[in-house]
């Protein structure tokens, strides 16, 4: 039986489409997992209904992922994946347990974020030339956006110029699942924003979207990665240079000063304060290399 002919899989995906609004790049992960889930039970179990599913069903599936060197962390999120399916199908009283909720996620090790050091994005900022024309310019802004105020490339790439509030020095950004937050400009970034927007209308970009392509639709998300991977190279030789690090940047050097984590996680858009507290692991290596060096007994 076709995936498209298990009914529930179709309303969960068009459930997370349109009402939960999941990025089109999730909404395919899920389709693919789920797709993945009863095609194996389809060839090792003879079944293909959401309601014959039992946590041993699930169990096999994970211990096949693992037997072909599937990393942990995708097997956990595969696993994540059919709890929200099930979840979905008790929601809709199509089946009456989460065969998927008894189910442990695999032991994974403790992976710290990358980020850039300050000191690197300092020379970034301050001593770093950017070509002077829109390009090079527009270029700038995106690194200083991204830095400064730790969005994701999603929400760069969607962000329409009446989302800047010159009044009230804040920025609206829509997150995940079309959540709003706000995040506080500072004076700084607002006269660089205004200069951009100057230029922008001078050189008669079509559209709303703050960073467009010559269509005047949303820039490629490849395209932001490239730009920054080409300026971040200029500063530091760390392996990973995409946009994410200048997030993982934002938050750790927040909490590098003192920003108080809930702080950090509501300027992320974390709905979970446990996500955020993966960046205080880098205050502590850093605390930990200041008490050696500094303390008597270090």
């Amino acid at each position: 039986m076709p995936l498209s002919e298990i009914t529930a899989v179709q309303s969960f995906i068009d459930y997370i489409r349109f009402e939960k609004r999941y990025s089109p790049h999730t909404v395919k992960s899920y389709a693919d997992d789920l797709h993945f889930f009863f095609s194996f039970l389809a060839d090792r179990c003879g079944i293909m209904k959401p309601t014959d599913v039992t946590p041993i069903f699930v169990r096999s599936w994970m211990a096949e992922m693992a037997d072909q060197k599937i990393n942990p962390r995708s097997i956990n999120r595969k696993l994540s994946c059919l709890k929200s399916f099930f979840k979905f199908c008790r929601k809709t009283g199509l089946t009456e347990e989460n065969p998927a909720t008894i189910v442990p996620l695999m032991k994974t090790r403790k992976r710290l974020p990358s980020y850039v050091e300050e000191k690197q994005m300092a020379v970034l900022s301050d001593d770093v030339e950017f070509p002077s024309d829109f390009s090079g310019q527009s270029e700038k802004m995106i690194i200083g956006l991204l830095y400064q105020t730790g969005i994701r490339v999603s929400e760069l790439v969607n962000m329409k110029n009446s989302h800047i509030d010159f009044n009230q020095q804040q920025l609206k950004v829509l997150g995940k699942g079309n959540k709003e937050r706000l995040i506080p400009l500072n004076r700084e970034l607002l006269s660089q924003l205004q200069v951009y927007r100057e230029l922008r209308t001078k050189n008669a970009v079509a559209g709303d979207y703050l960073f467009a392509n010559g269509e005047g639709k949303p820039l490629n998300p490849r395209k932001v990665y490239t730009i920054v991977k080409k300026w971040l190279s200029v500063v530091t030789t760390a392996e990973k240079k995409g946009p994410h690090i200048l997030r993982h940047s934002f938050a750790t050097h927040l909490t590098n000063n003192g920003a108080d984590l809930n702080a950090v996680k509501e300027l992320l858009g974390h709905t979970s304060l446990a996500a955020t507290q993966v960046y205080t692991h880098n205050s502590i290596e850093k605390l930990r290399d200041i008490h050696k060096k500094a303390h008597p007994k270090g």
